[in-house]
């Protein structure tokens, strides 16, 4: 698994670092808080690899980007997203976010849909009952030492820089700290096609995946038996449930190319 470009654009006063995997129809895989493209997307790229143009995007203050003394938003990620689609000559894709990646991928067709194709909404939220009891206390109360420890390894081998690191859990904290409901419009106001798929084990409750489905027209629902994102990457504990992620690539590549 060879990227067969990769990267870093000036983007929006910051360094932002890319990959791009094999080629045909151009999918962004936006990774979620505390990853980065290859911790969160090497299992779909094993997979996909063959079949789209994959481009993966190391956020803010995440993996080899660099970072900007300003709070962290989804809006941002979104501006930095398209601002950086843009310089290496990507029009128009489709977009696969996982987790803070998820919430990111809806801004962008939210204030790009110019460049949207279809969306794939991989365990997100945009309201905080959403998520389950208790875990906006736990992210109020969470230190370094709370964050799991397979991040920060992975963080460390991109950038050994502590300091680094410490920045970046403390933006991704403040966020979700100070994170505000968004207007239900943002969702019916999507107009690409959109795939939601969560865990029935996730950080959020199925019921809150089935209620952004019904908001976005003609949208798709996958919810699996599976805890936040072991349907796609490998749990913390570092073990991978293959035949579960075929299948959910294999949905996700058939939402794709129909």
């Amino acid at each position: 698994m060879t990227p067969a470009e990769k990267g870093y654009q000036e983007v929006n006063g910051i360094k932002m670092y890319y990959e791009i995997y094999g080629s045909g129809k151009p999918l962004v895989l936006i990774h979620g808080g505390g990853g980065s493209i290859l911790f969160d997307y090497k299992e779909v790229i094993t997979r996909l690899e063959n079949k789209f143009q994959l481009i993966g995007i190391d956020l803010q203050n995440h993996g080899r980007s660099g970072h900007r003394d300003i709070a962290e938003t989804f809006e941002q990620d979104a501006h930095d997203v398209a601002a950086l689609l843009k310089s290496i000559n990507i029009e128009k894709a489709s977009f696969w976010g996982f987790s803070n990646g998820g919430n990111t991928v809806m801004q962008v067709a939210h204030r790009y849909p110019e460049m949207v194709e279809k969306l794939i909404v991989a365990s997100a939220f945009y309201k905080k009952n959403g998520m389950l009891d208790g875990f906006f206390e736990s992210i109020n109360n969470a230190t370094l030492d709370s964050m799991p420890e397979p991040l920060k390894i992975n963080f460390l081998s991109l950038n050994p820089d502590f300091s680094a690191l410490e920045n970046m859990f403390d933006k991704d904290s403040k966020r979700m700290q100070t994170f505000e409901d968004w207007s239900e419009e943002i969702l019916k106001g999507i107009s690409s096609p959109v795939l939601f798929i969560s865990g029935d084990k996730d950080v959020m409750k199925p019921e809150h995946t089935v209620e952004m489905w019904r908001l976005v027209e003609d949208s798709k629902l996958l919810i699996l038996p599976a805890t936040h994102g072991s349907y796609m990457m490998a749990d913390f504990n570092g073990n991978t449930d293959d035949r579960l992620i075929d299948f959910t690539v294999s949905e996700a590549e058939k939402f794709l190319n129909n």
